[in-house]
């Protein structure tokens, strides 16, 4: 997403700059929970100053100065390593990319350990913002936004490392935030961390508008943090309050598109979708953090676009046949997913498409994203990346009820059929088990929301994440690795009061 979104001229751009740089520098340094990361009270002392730490700290979402991070399309990216490493995705280059399918993690493998330290400084980095913001002379409403969105922001970052390497500390004094020499603290239990992340949402939707469009979307609203927040508590298995979430969601105003690839193209641009609660805002033209890489990663180096729109194309992304099988033939998701892919025409203009799996390839072709018809670069799309949408919402609704009523209820197969009746298939049968239905969502999520950046969690859930390795071959893994591990300076700086999660060594 670009990083300033409301008009507030040179100087709110020229101190997000400022702000975005201190926040890549400090992620470069220990990134530990006690590290300091300056006092900024002379830069965030106007109004014009608050919205550039509020940008500041949106540029997280595209993972800062991480190439294609974030929820981007690059190795560190949120959405790559889920695909990478459950039954979505497998990858065509080698290298270390068999030790994400594996599960092969250690703490020196940068791959899995890099979004650690990445990211605690953002925590920190928000706290200390929080501070300034409160001093300065500005209508309420503004002042309550801006902490309301950087409360979401703090939540959404904390959320995923609290989900992908356990138990973190949530700095939430700014004087300890700003502190070099605060002691190193014990990692807290698992219960404090959750409260503080539901905290953190909950107070964030209370103060923010029910959605954002124009210039102002790509910012948490209180849709997204209400949808973070449901997450949250389908992690921690507090399935009534997810129901209750849920519920509350389907209030805001947002629907299904009728088309399902018209989330994945310049369609749900600026906030015209109906279905879209927050994604990576990107642009062809505004370098390599903010844009959508996605083809160029996934489809095939012979891949010729029948629209005549030039496209790199690097070959690595593939979704395993095992997973791309279980797709029912008239499934109409299947059209951004693909075994057949155009490679030219013939001298009477007829596409010439190649079979992928007769060809030997890995996998399918997964396209998810329609090209940027703008034609201003071949290898950048200007197409958003979904962060959350109104689908997944649809089914963590209908997952909750089926947890919480230990069944189905109408209101359950309502949400799921909602979800199937878009993508061309026939509601599913009456009278499923709790098992059964559940069985029909664990699918129907990996039919609807394949690369999205969700499966781990999804498996995870369902205790399903270290048995997909297993059955893929893996000798690796292990059942502590749904969690991935520290960084090893992490332990060692700290002189182990920070201790490495059970099981790596």
């Amino acid at each position: 997403m670009k990083t300033c979104k409301r008009k507030t001229g040179k100087t709110a751009l020229t101190l997000t700059c400022l702000l975005a740089g201190i926040l890549i520098i400090s992620s470069c340094e220990k990134g530990l929970e006690y590290k300091s990361y300056g006092d900024l009270s002379s830069v965030v002392n106007t109004p014009e100053g608050a919205v550039a730490a509020v940008n500041a700290a949106y540029t997280g979402l595209a993972g800062g100065s991480d190439w294609q991070g974030g929820w981007d399309a690059g190795t560190y990216s949120w959405r790559v390593q889920a695909m990478q490493t459950t039954d979505e995705g497998v990858c065509a280059w080698g290298g270390d990319w068999p030790r994400m399918n594996n599960l092969t993690f250690t703490p020196d493998f940068d791959w899995v350990t890099h979004n650690y330290t990445r990211y605690m400084p953002y925590i920190s980095r928000i706290t200390i913002a929080f501070d300034g913001i409160q001093q300065i002379p500005m209508s309420d409403d503004l002042k309550n936004r801006d902490i309301g969105e950087l409360k979401a922001l703090r939540a959404h970052y904390a959320q995923l490392l609290y989900f992908n390497y356990g138990p973190i500390t949530i700095v939430t004094d700014p004087a300890i935030a700003a502190n070099p020499e605060a002691p190193y603290t014990p990692r807290p239990a698992a219960a404090e961390v959750a409260a503080q992340i539901e905290k953190d949402y909950q107070d964030a939707a209370a103060a923010l508008p029910a959605k954002f469009t124009g210039e102002d979307y790509g910012r948490f609203s209180k849709a997204a943090a209400l949808t973070g927040l449901m997450k949250l508590y389908m992690h921690e298995k507090d399935w009534a309050k997810a129901v209750t979430t849920g519920e509350e969601i389907k209030t805001l105003g947002y629907s299904l598109l009728a088309n399902y690839e018209d989330n994945f193209s310049m369609a749900s641009k600026g906030g015209n979708s109906t279905e879209m609660i927050l994604a990576v805002v990107c642009s062809p033209t505004g370098g390599d953090q903010y844009t959508n890489m996605w083809l160029a990663h996934a489809l095939p180096s012979d891949y010729v676009d029948p629209s005549g729109i030039p496209l790199t194309a690097w070959g690595g992304y593939k979704m395993r046949w095992s997973s791309y099988d279980k797709f029912a033939p008239a499934d109409k998701r299947l059209k951004m997913l693909l075994e057949s892919y155009p490679v030219g025409k013939d001298a009477g203009g007829t596409v010439i498409y190649r079979n992928a799996r007769t060809g030997g390839d890995m996998g399918a072709v997964p396209m998810k994203y329609s090209p940027d018809p703008s034609r201003a670069n071949s290898q950048n799309s200007g197409v958003d990346f979904p962060v959350y949408r109104y689908a997944d919402v649809l089914l963590m609704l209908a997952e909750s009820i089926n947890e919480a009523n230990n069944g189905p209820t109408t209101e359950a197969y309502d949400n799921i059929n909602e979800v199937r009746e878009r993508a061309g298939l026939p509601d599913l049968p009456g009278g499923l088990s709790k098992t059964a239905f559940l069985e029909k969502i664990q699918d129907e999520r990996l039919f609807e929301l394949w690369g999205e950046g969700w499966r781990k969690d999804d498996l995870v859930r369902w205790g399903k994440f270290i048995q997909r390795a297993i059955d893929d071959g893996s000798a690796t893994a292990e059942s502590y690795k749904v969690l991935l591990p520290l960084p090893r300076s992490v332990v060692t700086q700290s002189n182990g009061v920070i201790q490495q999660n059970q099981g790596y060594n």
